[in-house]
């Protein structure tokens, strides 16, 4: 494998990619297949950092894939989320230029007067504007400005909308170059590979798995008859190379094909049920305190009300203070100390309870047809060694025996187990 790859040091952002003129000249000659996973996922980014990074970026690799004489297949990956608002059961279908999701979720006479989205429009208001101030408000402005213009659109946030911004340049801009899009949902830890359970950084749901694990919190804010659409890394991989594999062939058609590697409509995971996996995965292996004493967890409660669910958080961390505060020997400055970070804690879940909502209360379920259709057309043998069957996941085993120990092992690096 090391023989195989060669890494070169790059920035997306940049028109050249930042590679030097002789090894991008050396690409051009011997690249046939790009893949595009770079991106910015933080929900509420700025604004123009988003924009170059989800929207310019792939603008950025397409012109090298332009250059590539013997170029096939250029494959973005992007995200399910990209469908924003949209609700009910969402095709697999690419987005038109100046797409707007309000205009499809409303049936209002008032979205009639939406302007058409302008991709070059918002990428050039987003820079001229960082240009033009010395604020140092200026980043907490560029993040507002983000959320704006994604819900005036009809996106959910900033990551969302400019990733989708990101499918629609390339669309414009891929000529004859087949393109495919492969849109993922939340991706979680490792099916199959390279074993069960790998996984790097806290992905969406997974802060509020370890909150509650260390007991630190007992509710959230959530649909509890909602889904949450996951799928683990390795089956997502999986479907990248059998999408390379069917589309990069020698005979190029140049489409442009969407896969949704998701799993609301197949196999749907209910927040009430992930609650109840989460449960019985601590109180089977709870977490260790800094005493080595295990932490002990009561089910997790799911509010559908932000004030029920702020009352609760509130009155919980108040409560745990003034239990530690009892047991103290001196009172004063602990006190103080625990006010302040009672009021941090708060605080932290309210704005998780925030950015997660548009997805605690999704109405959106992704069909994955074509991703279904990609599968069945593998032999028996290709299945097994590169399938992305996401129907026959067992979500209770999935989440208390494969997921959640990952989670502890690879991102706690393994503190707080015995």
């Amino acid at each position: 494998m090391l023989k195989k790859l060669i890494p070169v040091a790059g920035n997306v952002c940049e028109s050249s990619l930042g590679i030097e003129a002789s090894i991008a000249d050396e690409i051009a000659n011997e690249v046939d297949v790009i893949v595009n996973s770079a991106a910015n996922t933080t929900f509420d980014e700025r604004y123009d950092i988003a924009l170059e990074i989800n929207t310019r970026g792939p603008c950025h690799l397409m012109n090298l894939a332009k250059k590539c004489k013997k170029i096939k297949l250029f494959l973005q990956v992007s995200t399910a989320y990209v469908n924003g608002q949209r609700q009910g059961r969402i095709l697999e279908r690419p987005f038109g230029v100046g797409d707007r999701i309000a205009r499809d979720i409303s049936a209002e006479t008032s979205t009639a007067s939406l302007p058409k989205l302008d991709v070059e429009f918002e990428m050039k208001m987003a820079l001229d504007i960082r240009q033009a101030s010395q604020d140092t408000a200026i980043p907490q402005r560029m993040k507002e400005l983000g959320l704006e213009r994604a819900r005036l659109y009809g996106w959910q946030d900033t990551y969302v909308f400019t990733k989708a911004m990101g499918e629609m340049m390339i669309d414009t801009m891929r000529g004859e170059i087949p393109v495919v899009i492969i849109r993922p949902s939340v991706i979680e830890s490792t099916f199959r590979e390279p074993f069960p359970g790998w996984m790097e950084g806290n992905r969406m749901m997974d802060p509020i798995v370890l909150y509650y694990g260390k007991g630190q919190l007992t509710g959230f804010l959530v649909d509890p008859k909602g889904v949450l659409d996951v799928v683990p890394a390795d089956m997502v991989v999986n479907a990248m190379l059998a999408a390379m594999a069917k589309h990069g062939a020698t005979e190029n058609h140049p489409g442009m094909n969407v896969y949704q590697i998701a799993s609301s409509v197949v196999n749907p995971l209910i927040f009430q049920d992930l609650a109840k996996h989460v449960f019985e995965h601590f109180s089977s292996s709870p977490y260790l305190d800094s005493r080595g004493r295990p932490i002990h967890v009561s089910r997790m409660k799911l509010f559908d009300s932000m004030d029920d669910f702020s009352s609760h958080i509130s009155v919980e961390a108040y409560q745990r203070s003034e239990r530690v505060v009892a047991a103290a020997a001196s009172k004063g400055k602990l006190s103080k100390r625990l006010e302040i970070a009672c009021r941090r804690s708060v605080e932290q879940a309210k704005y998780l309870a925030n950015i997660y909502e548009p997805y605690t209360f999704y109405g959106g379920r992704f069909d994955n047809t074509n991703s279904q259709n990609l599968m069945e057309e593998m032999c028996d043998e290709e299945q097994r060694s590169f399938g992305f069957d996401v129907g026959s996941i067992d979500w209770r085993d999935y989440i208390s025996n494969v997921h959640v120990p990952g989670l502890r092992r690879h991102v706690l690096k393994g503190r707080g187990m015995r």
